[in-house]
């Protein structure tokens, strides 16, 4: 039996990649419009960062992570989320010391979770997401909020809803967490073994709970906003007022707390329900939170942040019609070697190509040209290039247009200019112009007047 992948892991093969890949550029586009910076952290953590930053009650920690000793005996584990990690990193490069405040990061890559696989949703995934450290103002939260609501327009997503709550602040939340332990103990007997172990670690853990025993137990909690501070009622009322303003629609849900004990103040979500009906639930969520920083070992600065899945993203989207998967454009060249002796220039010839920015491929194999031929075919090529002995010698070419079967023999040195004129006849750019090699200077990067780099 051949091996397979491993379940809750997925390959994902050319036009789907590129997908992937534009989605990503997509998002990464505009949190650099918003002035957000890359980082990149690495895969692998010391466990702690996860123990100590995301919280020993969060199930991330308690049931998910891929946790394992290195041969030195160290524990680590296979990020499950950025947030902790970034702040790490932040905390390692002085960078809240040393940059002006708020730092404000995105970031991409995989993360692993062991959890049941399901609808858009896998044991290792890919998350994008975005974290702005080292300034207390709601508008740094309001900023952030905004940034993904234009990211999920831009996507073409409508009718999202958005799901907004707030924690409250440290003495809003030591409050709360007394009313609802008084409250569960008389209800915990009949709750899950999970809900058991909530209470004693964070029993706003148990507002999370999915057991649908549970969640009706929960219906009849105290609310958090009768135990809010004054500064976090005056915080939450401005973001509503300011979300208003901005016209970006909303629902306050007092049950939503998010699944890491991190979070402080305004927490949200991004619902989503496709066009074919499939509820994808969350798709996207952040939110605040006050401790984290000090907790890695950082100054006492609060920061916010959120992240999307991208396979959700891409699920959502394919469920819409927003994904349009298309058919492999192809090379712009095909180069034939006429006999082994020429694979070696033919090699050099293709990569002379390739500089300029044009996709170029070669056969490898000694066949026949009309095999050849059929090879370019499959590969969608616009161009032959054909070249044996004779061509060697003479120190020239024969270039083949595929679509109307024209040939001519050119010199080797013109080659590279030969070329961009073939490319440029196809391409026509933004400020409304046809290209046909002559009304605009072209230059042997492949880049034309108008700034295209036409490939």
């Amino acid at each position: 039996m051949p091996i397979q992948n491993v379940k809750g892991t997925h390959d994902i093969i050319g036009a789907e990649a590129d997908v992937y890949e534009n989605i990503e550029n997509l998002l990464k586009h505009i949190a650099t419009v918003f002035a957000f910076k890359q980082v990149r952290p690495p895969v692998l953590e010391h466990s702690e960062v996860f123990v100590r930053g995301v919280g020993e009650s969060s199930d991330v920690v308690r049931k998910e992570m891929y946790t394992f000793e290195d041969k030195g005996g160290r524990s680590l584990t296979l990020r499950p989320e950025f947030t902790a990690g970034i702040i790490r990193l932040m905390v390692q490069n002085k960078i809240l010391s040393n940059n002006e405040l708020p730092y404000k990061a995105f970031y991409l890559g995989p993360v692993f979770r062991y959890e049941r696989p399901q609808l858009g949703r896998y044991r290792q995934f890919n998350q994008f997401g975005v974290e702005s450290v080292g300034h207390d103002s709601p508008v740094n939260d309001l900023e952030v909020i905004v940034l993904a609501y234009v990211i999920l327009q831009s996507l073409g997503l409508e009718n999202v809803t958005i799901k907004i709550n707030t924690l409250g602040d440290e003495e809003s939340r030591d409050n709360y967490r007394g009313a609802l332990k008084e409250y569960f103990a008389s209800h915990l007997e009949k709750m899950c073994p999970d809900c058991h172990s909530r209470y004693e670690l964070n029993p706003l853990r148990i507002l999370d709970c999915k057991v649908p025993e549970d969640q009706e137990i929960v219906k009849g909690a105290p609310k958090m906003s009768n135990f809010l501070s004054t500064a976090s009622k005056e915080r939450f009322a401005f973001m509503l007022k300011s979300l208003d303003e901005l016209q970006i629609p909303y629902e306050v849900d007092e049950g939503l707390v998010r699944g890491l004990d991190y979070y402080s103040e305004t927490v949200f979500e991004f619902h989503y329900t496709s066009k074919t009906g499939n509820n994808y639930g969350a798709i996207g969520a952040g939110g605040h939170y006050d401790k984290l920083v000090k907790e890695l070992g950082g100054p006492d600065l609060p920061g916010v942040g959120f992240s999307f899945g991208i396979e959700r993203l891409v699920s959502v989207l394919s469920d819409d019609g927003l994904v349009n998967i298309e058919e492999d454009e192809g090379v712009a060249f095909y180069v034939m070697p006429l006999g082994i002796k020429s694979q070696v220039e033919a090699l050099n010839i293709a990569n002379v190509i390739r500089m300029l920015g044009y996709a170029t491929d070669m056969c490898f194999d000694d066949v026949k040209l009309s095999s050849m031929f059929k090879r370019a075919e499959k590969k969608h090529a616009r161009y032959a290039i054909i070249l044996g002995e004779n061509e060697i010698n003479n120190n020239e070419v024969i270039i083949k247009d595929l679509s109307t079967q024209q040939q001519t023999t050119i010199p080797m040195d013109i080659l590279e200019d030969r070329c961009i004129d073939l490319m440029s006849q196809e391409h026509q750019c933004d400020c409304g112009c046809e290209h046909d090699g002559d009304e605009h200077e072209h230059h042997h990067d492949g880049e034309c007047c108008c700034g295209h780099h036409h490939k």
